[in-house]
């Protein structure tokens, strides 16, 4: 027999709850398991609703008419970067190996992975001393390995793979050492031109920064609509502020590895049902440990196996945070244009909002 849990009292009854409750036992359960995860990466799942052949996912849902909609979101022309910069040495070379090429020096960290990787190198040969009567150019070379938690960067679709298929099902055959032969970034290359929202939960809950482990429910994201008067749309594209930076630079590096802030596992099918196009947030998504036993990641695997969602890792929210509360508007007009790169899982990338 099933275990008699407030979560089935509640189906058995046919309870309808609102707020906390739902998401405490309902249709937003706070008490997810490895298989519940599997059955919603089938329910939610948005393989075939856009026919067999398609690798853009939740891009779809970016409207020509949605895109009209978000520029005219646009009144003060004011831009801000959502992107933190490369992760380079602050003193002496920036080149050196990429990992998996010999001897890659520890990553310096702008306060997240804990992990000994190198992120990015730019390798550049300086003119000498001497002066030249004829114009002359300097030219360098730039490499990044953008997955991880130190830039800010895009996941495709391709990003993750989970018995033996990726999004609308291509078979884990279809990578090869040229990257994935299906949802790669390829699916982008016109560039992203939507609605953005920005959840500011730290401001939601009248903190600086949420506690390492802290997790983010349903209730918060509604609650957070209602406080900032706007409510998620089809097409748009949703970024999460935990105050991580301002963590970073108050008591120093935060190993995501480990412990971050970050959506509870329901908030995915909020976000299916809501319509949102991207997922992104200053952290990984995901808050960890999971609190679902035997799922490292739920929200990056349920969002970009079943869903088709593109995730965006590692972003810097606090000038957004800062322009958005100036102005009291959370919404505005996110542009961003991934490299086209043939057969990449993602790659780096610099959001931009316009207000």
């Amino acid at each position: 027999m099933e275990p008699i849990t407030r979560r089935t009292l509640l189906a058995a009854g046919g309870v309808a709850l609102s707020g906390e409750a739902i998401a405490a036992g309902g249709k937003y359960p706070r008490d997810l398991t490895k298989e519940d995860v599997d059955r919603w990466m089938k329910e939610l799942s948005n393989w075939g609703k856009w026919g067999p052949n398609d690798q853009a996912g939740t891009i779809n849902l970016i409207t020509n008419a949605k895109r009209k909609a978000a520029a005219a979101l646009v009144r003060d022309g004011v831009c801000v970067s959502m992107a933190l910069d490369a992760d380079l040495p602050k003193e002496g070379s920036t080149g050196g190996p990429l990992p998996g090429m010999g001897g890659a020096p520890a990553a310096r960290g702008q306060g997240g992975g804990g992990a000994s990787r190198t992120t990015w190198t730019l390798t550049s040969r300086p003119p000498g001393p001497d002066s030249r009567d004829l114009a002359a150019y300097v030219v360098d070379t730039i490499a990044v390995s953008y997955h991880g938690n130190n830039t800010t960067h895009l996941d495709a679709p391709s990003h993750l793979y989970y018995k033996g298929q990726i999004y609308n099902g291509y078979p884990q055959s279809s990578y090869s050492d040229r990257g994935a032969g299906k949802d790669d970034v390829m699916s982008m290359k016109n560039g992203i031109f939507t609605r953005g929202v920005l959840f500011d939960i730290p401001k939601l809950k009248g903190v600086p920064y949420l506690g390492d482990d802290e997790a983010i429910y349903v209730e918060d994201l509604e609650a957070w609509e209602k406080k900032a008067g706007f409510r998620v749309e089809p097409g748009d594209a949703v970024l999460v502020r935990t105050g991580r930076w301002v963590r970073v630079r108050e008591k120093g590096p935060l190993d995501l590895n480990r412990s971050t802030p970050g959506l509870y596992a329901s908030c995915v099918k909020w976000l299916r049902e809501r319509g949102a196009s991207i997922l992104g947030s200053d952290v990984v998504q995901d808050v960890r440990p999971s609190r679902v036993e035997g799922v490292n990641q739920p929200i990056h695997q349920m969002a970009l196996h079943s869903l088709g969602m593109p995730l965006i890792d590692n972003a810097d929210l606090e000038a957004l945070s800062e322009a958005a509360a100036q102005r009291r508007r959370w919404a505005y007009l996110l542009t961003m244009n991934p490299l086209r790169v043939p057969g990449a899982t993602g790659g780096p990338v610099n959001p931009i909002a316009v207000f």
